[in-house]
């Protein structure tokens, strides 16, 4: 049966008051019972609270924000936005597009344009990328096997579960180091839009 969500909860929902009386509970190290102790409320309706089951009442909200030492708008702060993508692990276990191609699975959503790229970079055997990048930032994370780094006549290989930062202005090239696949997690800022 499903359960019905009054107005105020749906109202409420964004504000994540359950959530953010937690994260300051465990900030200041305190228990439930610490809490009620310092409040006066009891532990089960704090427990409640903090796991959205109740809505507090004002006064409740004023008395514990004085024991953390928080405004009222702390609570009701408009929520800023937010962007979740999830790629689930069966959506990156394809073949993809032939022996000799470097899979790429775009991991951000669609929607509005990222301030970040988000991309897993599958590399088959000796597999390279076929256009080396100019003026890089990115952050790789080595998931499975090894990557060769070349960039101006250096080469670095990572292996798994190595992760690199890279602030460059020269030109790089990837690809798999070994005889066996390779797959990497790259995050790079999105390309500045043309006005």
């Amino acid at each position: 049966m499903a359960k019905t969500v009054s107005y105020a909860q749906w109202a409420l929902e964004p504000y994540c008051i359950g959530m953010k009386l937690r994260a300051l509970r465990t900030q200041k190290r305190l228990t439930l019972s610490r809490l009620a102790t310092e409040t006066g409320l009891s532990t089960a309706l704090l427990s409640k609270l903090e796991t959205d089951r109740m809505i507090p009442t004002l006064p409740t909200l004023a008395t514990i924000s004085r024991v953390y030492g928080v405004g009222m708008s702390y609570f009701f702060a408009e929520p800023a936005k937010h962007a979740l993508s999830i790629t689930r692990k069966a959506h990156l276990q394809g073949n993809g597009r032939g022996l000799d191609a470097v899979k790429i699975t775009a991991l951000n959503g669609g929607g509005e344009t990222p301030r970040l790229v988000a991309q897993m970079l599958e590399f088959p055997p000796g597999g390279a990328t076929t256009d080396p990048c100019r003026e890089t930032s990115a952050l790789v994370y080595v998931l499975e096997g090894r990557l060769q780094l070349d960039a101006g006549g250096m080469q670095e290989v990572l292996e798994t579960g190595d992760c690199a930062c890279m602030e460059s202005e020269m030109t790089l090239a990837w690809s798999a180091a070994g005889k066996h696949r390779c797959r990497v997690l790259a995050v790079t800022p999105a390309p500045l839009q043309k006005i």
